[in-house]
């Protein structure tokens, strides 16, 4: 029989990790990240830890009545780098107009959790970014 791998398919964490943040499970979204995560985001400054990427994502997905984010593209990089482009829709509290936003994000995972996450309104310059730091950790 042949042996499994236990390397964790990090296409499929990442996809979870969506799919929790739409169904606003927060618990499951941060029992995908390590202790001593760090969140850049583009524009709103750097997230340290459990509580601080906890609240930022609170904040973010609960200004809206409705949200969704749907990956458009995941690949594994290599070397526990993980690129997405996705797109957040949502219509805004006591709204009746929708909203898309279309974003990238890197993963560095490790240890089968997330360690850094960064977050790009560019998608070219996150892919780019993307591929350096996969490079880089090889």
């Amino acid at each position: 029989m042949p042996e499994e791998s236990t390397t964790p398919d990090l296409v499929e964490l990442t996809c979870r990790i969506y799919e929790s943040g739409t169904r606003r499970d927060f618990d499951a979204v941060l029992s995908f990240y390590s202790p001593v995560s760090v969140w850049e985001t583009y524009g709103m400054g750097t997230l340290d830890g459990m509580t601080a990427i906890r609240g930022f994502l609170e904040d973010w997905v609960n200004a809206y009545e409705e949200f969704e984010i749907k990956p458009e593209e995941i690949l594994d990089l290599g070397n526990g780098v993980v690129f997405s482009i996705v797109r957040q829709n949502a219509r805004p509290a006591g709204s009746t107009g929708h909203l898309g936003v279309q974003n990238a994000h890197v993963f560095v995972w490790a240890d089968g959790l997330v360690v850094r996450t960064t977050s790009y309104a560019d998608i070219a310059e996150a892919r780019a970014a993307a591929e350096r730091l996969a490079e880089s950790r090889g």
